[in-house]
């Protein structure tokens, strides 16, 4: 057994064993221990800041869209530190009694909210990103074995040694948060499905989607994020360049920045307005045949752009038929994000929020909202597309579980066989 193997099945097994006592924390415990640490990252501001910049001087050749997350400014570190505080002022997710169910006289069942027990969160670009999951793990009771990009490293080290001197001050369990630096280790991590509960991935389209191939471990997260808005016949046109111009500009580097626009065939007189203000903010539009008919500014979009997140200043656009058309458009092209309907007309809002399959269907709103701080989850690990588990912004919930838990008195199953006698009371109602 190599090194780098013999290292990474130590640490998880490690992890497996602590997360038996993480959990059992008091409620009280995990509060102080996001407080103090919200403390020492502002006490500790200027190296955070100091280290930061180093990081990005190293990583002077990475795309814009990935310098643009990885940089730390003041207000952005502000918003940082709110993280924990946040989190911390939220109820208790863990022993919540979900189902509380008298079997029979004695006989009583309970469902209650668990850790899900070893987290692995392998992340590209984004330090704040480690904020968010150590406090989400914390107040959760979930062991966290977290893998920044190299790019993040310097910035991701001071946090965590920021995280061992409250481990050590508070006395929690040690090593309740591994911070791992060698590309190596993660990819031995991967096969540990016998100790690790869940991977988290946030990067890119082709790194997530290289965790998920090469991992037996359920994995939580997105890989693509082309979000759409749909512009209906009954859309108010100033309210619509409003949003667009938000969903699109106000952080193009985000998942939940619009990708591409879909407008009613009725509205595409309203294209020119629409190009002027998106055009005034820098963006480019490539398009289909009907929208580069009535603009001669539109591009031809290749097959491609209709699936494509830019994560740039760049934006596609589509006539479409009919609202059904434009929801098939959505189905093909879209990554089950974000999409959004503008529209007065209420059926039309209805339809679109009932048939749409996306992780969040908004109505006359941006796309940008859809984010777990927004949503008042305190943080979020990530945006989950799948059905399973957890969808959209990935809190506090979706990063428990549950424990059927049932108490009797000497009772057994022999004395049920062939009667079928349950009285399967409610307790809760």
């Amino acid at each position: 057994m190599s090194d780098s193997v013999q290292r990474s099945t130590s640490i998880a097994a490690r992890a497996a064993r602590i997360s038996r006592k993480l959990g059992g924390l008091s409620h009280a415990q995990r509060c102080e221990y996001l407080r103090r640490f919200s403390e020492l990252l502002r006490q500790e501001a200027q190296t955070i800041i100091a280290e930061n910049k180093e990081d990005c001087r190293a990583a002077e050749d990475i795309p814009a869209a990935l310098r643009s997350r990885l940089a730390i400014s003041l207000q952005k570190l502000d918003k940082i530190i709110e993280y924990p505080l946040s989190i911390l002022q939220l109820d208790d997710p863990l022993n919540m009694l979900q189902v509380n169910t008298m079997l029979d006289d004695g006989l009583v069942l309970e469902r209650r909210s668990v850790p899900l027990g070893v987290v692995l969160f392998i992340f590209e670009s984004r330090p704040d990103a480690f904020i968010q999951m150590v406090s989400l793990a914390m107040k959760t009771g979930n062991v966290l074995l977290l893998k920044p990009g190299r790019e993040s490293l310097r910035t991701c080290k001071v946090f965590f040694e920021l995280l061992t001197k409250v481990t050590k001050e508070l006395d929690m369990p040690s090593d309740w948060c591994f911070l791992l630096e060698e590309r190596a280790e993660v990819h031995e991590l991967l096969r540990c499905d016998d100790h690790i509960d869940l991977v988290i991935p946030r990067g890119s389209n082709e790194f997530v989607r290289d965790i998920m191939k090469h991992s037996n471990i359920p994995v939580l997260g997105h890989a693509d994020g082309n979000c759409h808005i749909y512009i209906d016949t009954d859309a108010d046109m100033e309210l619509t360049k409003r949003i667009v111009v938000d969903a699109k500009t106000q952080y193009v580097a985000v998942c939940n920045a619009v990708e591409s626009l879909l407008i009613h065939k009725d509205r595409k007189n309203d294209i020119p307005a629409l190009i002027d203000v998106l055009s005034s903010k820098g963006v480019t539009v490539r398009g289909d045949i009907g929208s580069q008919k009535v603009d001669a500014r539109v591009i031809p979009a290749e097959e491609e752009d209709w699936g494509m997140e830019y994560l740039d200043l760049v934006v596609s656009l589509r006539v479409v038929e009919s609202l059904d058309e434009a929801l098939e458009c959505i189905h093909r092209y879209g990554s089950k994000h974000t999409d959004v309907i503008i529209t007065e007309n209420k059926k039309n809002a209805d339809m679109f929020l009932r048939q749409v399959d996306t992780a969040n269907a908004f109505v006359n709103c941006s796309s940008r909202f859809s984010d777990g701080y927004v949503y008042g989850l305190g943080a979020e690990s990530g945006v989950a597309t799948g059905k399973i588990h957890a969808r959209g912004p990935v809190g506090l919930e979706g990063l428990c579980t549950y424990k059927w838990i049932l108490r009797g008195q000497g009772h057994i199953i022999g004395d049920y066989a062939g009667t079928g006698s349950f009285k399967h009371k409610n307790l809760l109602s």
